[in-house]
């Protein structure tokens, strides 16, 4: 019987070890959520266009997000409701390194063809597709964002992912410049894109 009970309560032991060495289940990943005054101004845009919008939950430091924030240098909306969201952060001056970080986030709603802009290369009123010269599609969740290399306009000199939802075209943009070159450009560009949340009109 001592020997019964004994190997009872060593059975008992291993199974309590096992069960510690598993561990807690691990808690589900946090979802991705824009802050409260990110959000503010994203509803306030979707309202004012009557679409969904895409809040981005990171933007490269010191870049927030926040539409109406000092670093926010363009807030536009055109008479279409297609709209242009703008932070740029630039160091210049005796003394600087220098360098810029300036992202771009665009919506055309009800609308899914690319745009068309003046060409900035010709002395004629050319229109020309704002973004163009395809480099592959990066896929984020229900995202397949195709990234274009020669843009137009405000994208100028940018790298542009550009995807289709809900019947509308959305897109965003980096600035290759100094301290970025193209591929950190297109990592911040990857990272950006995990971290947009869809804000309902």
């Amino acid at each position: 019987m001592k020997r019964a009970g004994a190997l009872v309560l060593l059975v008992v032991m291993c199974a309590g070890c096992a069960s510690s060495a598993a561990g807690p289940k691990a808690a589900p990943s946090a979802k991705k959520a824009c802050t409260p005054t990110q959000l503010a101004g994203w509803k306030k845009l979707a309202r004012r266009v009557h679409a969904p919008v895409y809040c981005p939950t990171w933007l490269p430091d010191p870049l927030d997000g926040v539409i109406g924030s000092r670093w926010n240098n363009i807030d536009a909306v055109s008479r279409d409701r297609s709209y242009l969201e703008s932070w740029v952060w630039q160091e210049t001056g005796p003394g600087a390194a220098g360098g810029e970080l300036h992202v771009n986030l665009r919506g055309y709603p009800a609308r899914t063809r690319i745009p068309k802009c003046v060409d900035a290369d010709t002395a004629k009123r050319t229109l020309i597709p704002c973004f163009s010269d395809p480099h592959g599609v990066v896929r984020v969740g229900d995202i397949a964002a195709t990234v274009y290399t020669v843009n137009q306009d405000a994208d100028q000199w940018h790298v542009l992912y550009a995807w289709r939802h809900g019947g509308s075209l959305y897109t965003i943009s980096e600035h290759v410049a100094p301290p970025l070159n193209y591929t950190k450009t297109r990592a911040y560009l990857d990272r950006i894109l995990r971290g947009l949340v869809l804000v309902g009109a």
